[in-house]
């Protein structure tokens, strides 16, 4: 029996390979420490053979799209100079074929797919972690927090601040209809019962900043798009000068007292000085990708030993930028940075100049949760993350509409001509 291509390679027309495929993916990124490399397989199984079956439409372009690629390839060239070649070139190649997947899916699963396949694999995740989850012991701060079936409670936050806003988009952004909006609701709810069990403040500070600011586009976006920038000027200063009077009031110590903290953010703040100082070891290049955290060596040894971590594993400086320096020096910052900001302002861009854009609006909400995260801990720089995949998936998607924008014009002129004729 023959299957149609565009069953597996056309958005919109392969909705329930699409809907599948996600939530495996999104699966295979919460437990394949858990479940190893078959996981791995699995979802290299579901997406590197579509290129066999459309390589121009599943590849395209992205040879002009630097920014996109700029710091997976830099992550891979780090194996000239890293203190762990060996680690380095294996965890570099694992990440770039990661970026690549991620693209692939970009191309072809519309936003619409993409957040039934979240959805439905965020219930997995979250139902998986309520059947086999267990309470760990956090010595630093002497309390009990529910982990689900992660090794950490901010990871299990972050699956919930996912499924919350997923649910949102659902029902506010993209208007599902009919059983769908049940799914959406179920999630929804399991995940934010997931979100406060972990008792992650990051997690919950970037759910409820991310939902604030995804309302605040709301309204926005109810004016005509020649109305918008003038009135998102307006309120982002406004907001400025809020959170700067915010912080000046004393505002971060309430916060982290509601929540438990202090005001080294449990250890962080030592962490990240650890993490500045080791900077002067290689500022330009830093030391190599993922070539810090590894056994044997005395600075993650000594560092793994403060903080009780006794796997001597998946742990990491918690602010994306430290790590980004460590490993890969200013030239990773600046690279990791410019995708980050690449992907929030493209969509940004889109969303103010455009009459009605839903997908724009539905990643820039991500881009905003991830980037909120980003000062906290490191989502982005790890493959077979679901961090990770959403920022290629939303860069991708821009770079796609941008290439799609670009040849219209010559389309059009091309069938006037002819038509005339």
């Amino acid at each position: 029996m023959r299957i149609a291509k565009s069953l597996l390679v056309t958005p919109g027309q392969n909705f329930w390979f699409g809907i599948a495929a996600v939530t495996v993916s999104i699966f295979v990124f919460a437990y394949s420490a858990r479940f190893g490399q078959i996981s791995i397989l699995a979802y290299y199984a579901l997406w590197l053979p579509l290129v066999l079956v459309n390589y121009r439409q599943v590849l395209g372009n992205y040879a002009k799209y630097w920014w996109i690629l700029g710091f997976g390839l830099f992550a891979c060239l780090s194996i000239f100079w890293s203190a762990a070649p060996g680690v380095t070139a294996r965890a570099g190649v694992q990440y770039f074929s990661h970026i690549v997947c991620a693209l692939i899916i970009a191309r072809t699963v519309d936003i619409r797919t993409l957040t039934l396949g979240v959805l439905g694999g965020i219930l997995l995740v979250v139902v998986y972690s309520l059947l086999f989850g267990v309470h760990h012991y956090d010595p630093i701060d002497g309390s009990y927090s529910f982990v689900g079936a992660f090794s950490s409670k901010n990871q299990l936050g972050f699956y919930g601040s996912l499924g919350v806003y997923f649910a949102f988009a659902a029902l506010f952004i993209l208007r599902m209809p009919g059983l769908w909006r049940l799914l959406a609701l179920c999630v929804g709810a399991l995940s934010t019962y997931a979100l406060f069990a972990s008792q992650s403040a990051t997690s919950i500070i970037a759910t409820a900043v991310t939902l604030a600011a995804s309302a605040c586009i709301g309204l926005v976006l109810m004016l005509a798009p020649q109305s918008r920038k003038m009135l998102f000027l307006v309120v982002t200063v406004l907001l400025t000068l809020g959170v700067a009077g915010a912080l000046n009031a004393g505002a971060i110590d309430l916060v982290l007292g509601a929540f438990g903290k202090d005001a080294t953010l449990t250890g962080r703040t030592y962490l990240w000085s650890e993490g500045l100082r080791a900077v002067g070891e290689a500022p330009l290049v830093g030391v190599g990708y993922q070539a810090y955290w590894v056994q044997g060596f005395s600075e993650a040894e000594r560092l793994w030993e403060e903080f009780y971590i006794p796997t001597r594993s998946g742990f990491h400086f918690h602010n994306t930028y430290i790590e980004a320096l460590v490993e890969l020096g200013y030239v990773g910052l600046v690279l990791i940075t410019v995708t980050m900001i690449g992907v929030i302002g493209g969509h940004l861009k889109r969303l103010l100049s455009e009459r009605h854009n839903e997908e724009s609006f539905l990643l820039l909400g991500i881009g905003l949760m991830l980037a909120v995260r980003s000062f906290f801990e490191v989502d982005v720089m790890h493959p077979y993350a679901v961090g990770s995949f959403l920022l290629y998936y939303s860069a991708g998607l821009l770079a796609t509409r941008r290439e799609q924008n670009s040849r219209t014009p010559v389309l059009s002129r091309l069938e006037h001509r002819f038509g005339e004729t």
